[in-house]
């Protein structure tokens, strides 16, 4: 039976492979570098723009950052509504409140300013402000957006989720306390920022779990079946960059260069999943987020090297390959050898950054529920190295109670 069930998923996801050749994937056009958020208002005034939605959180109006956009919008004449009401696993009701402060104050563009929550918000807003008639419940899952959201700029101040480049935003149903995504490429905002002095005032832990929020995106892309020549190309990149750096900027946040480098592997990260997708990380750590509020790059960090130890048979030679370019390979090692050397050390940067390795609140009676969403999540779409059985899940959770 599990052999027919996963036929019906190889399938499914080679069927999508070739559909993807015939989706527009195109990224967003960039401005980057220190300061390059000052410009933006300019170009939203040149897109002929006279009113924006700011979709933000309320960690960062308190601590002002966003002051100097809002200037700069002031100065060049366009006029803002500030929705900073968005929570750290954004929910349907938020999006209902920012799309009728959207309408109210008649705004025809959205500037998502933050990290992976408001612009998951954002793009939620964007979309229900196109399709009034579909409910965010009704956009769940694979191409259910109709008409192209309208326009939205993606302002990162995380270098974690690459949200500003990719076709997801993921949502929060409280009433059933479950996270899902909404998976479109006309999601993908067509203008982002990348400005690494938003992201120095990050924490040292917040600076830790997204960045490996950011690995798990470009590990998962790179160990699952459907990559394409430019998706093996960003997650390598994404890798050595998240390698090189991520340690850096947790211990020196005023470190400019390794902060810009870590919002460009972010933004590799996610041209490599989303058209190469993720995997069963992803799926559980959801779960985490959905049911016991976790932010989700914690979730991400902690659950990772526990579904790499699972995938090592089916993918030793690609995590062998991402072992070499984290540089953690020796002379004479095997394949095997270089992929349990990789999870090694994911699991010695994680301790190094204080990053635990459970999940607090996870709770054994929660099992069962947390493996039948996970898997509705998973499959048939993710095209992981190797399927799991509920057992294996199971014992994956294990591993993560506290």
């Amino acid at each position: 039976m599990a052999t027919i069930r996963h036929a019906y998923y190889r399938a499914y996801q080679g069927i999508m492979k070739l559909a993807a050749h015939f989706l527009d994937f195109t990224p967003p056009r960039l401005l980057s570098g220190p300061g390059s958020v000052l410009t933006l208002p300019a170009l939203i005034k040149e897109k002929g723009f006279s009113a924006v939605l700011v979709v933000s959180d309320k960690g960062l109006s308190a601590l002002g950052i966003l002051k100097p956009f809002l200037n700069g919008l002031e100065q060049a004449g366009v006029a803002y509504a500030l929705f900073d009401d968005v929570q750290a696993n954004p929910t349907i009701g938020n999006i209902e409140d920012g799309l009728s402060l959207y309408k109210e104050r008649g705004c025809r563009a959205l500037v998502a300013f933050g990290g992976g929550s408001p612009m998951d918000c954002a793009k939620g807003i964007a979309a229900r402000a196109a399709n009034p008639r579909a409910s965010v419940s009704r956009l769940r899952g694979l191409l259910r957006v109709a008409r192209r959201p309208v326009p939205l700029f993606a302002v990162p101040t995380t270098a974690g989720t690459g949200s500003e480049t990719t076709i997801a935003a993921v949502i929060t149903d409280p009433s059933t306390h479950e996270k899902y995504a909404i998976n479109d490429p006309k999601l993908i905002p067509p203008y982002a920022v990348l400005d690494p002095q938003l992201t120095v005032g990050l924490p040292p832990a917040i600076t830790a779990t997204t960045g490996m929020d950011a690995l798990t995106h470009a590990v998962e892309a790179y160990v699952g079946r459907s990559n394409t020549a430019l998706t093996i190309e960003m997650a390598e990149k994404a890798t050595a960059l998240i390698f090189a750096n991520v340690e850096r900027a947790y211990k020196d946040g005023k470190d400019m260069e390794a902060r810009e480098n870590m919002l460009t592997a972010a933004h590799y990260a996610g041209i490599a999943f989303t058209r190469a997708y993720v995997g069963y990380v992803h799926a559980i750590a959801h779960n985490m987020g959905g049911l016991y509020g976790v932010p989700h790059g914690l979730a991400n960090a902690v659950i990772l090297p526990y579904v790499l130890d699972f995938f090592v048979p089916a993918a030793n030679e690609a995590l062998a390959r991402l072992a070499a370019i984290a540089g953690v390979t020796k002379p004479g090692m095997q394949s095997q050898e270089k992929a349990q050397a990789f999870i090694a050390e994911i699991r010695a940067m994680n301790a190094r950054m204080g990053i635990p390795t459970t999940i607090a609140g996870l709770k054994e009676e929660d099992f069962p529920l947390i493996i039948q969403r996970a898997f509705r999540e998973a499959h048939p779409l993710y095209p992981v190295p190797r399927f799991m059985e509920a057992s294996d899940c199971e014992a994956i959770l294990r591993r993560l109670l506290p």
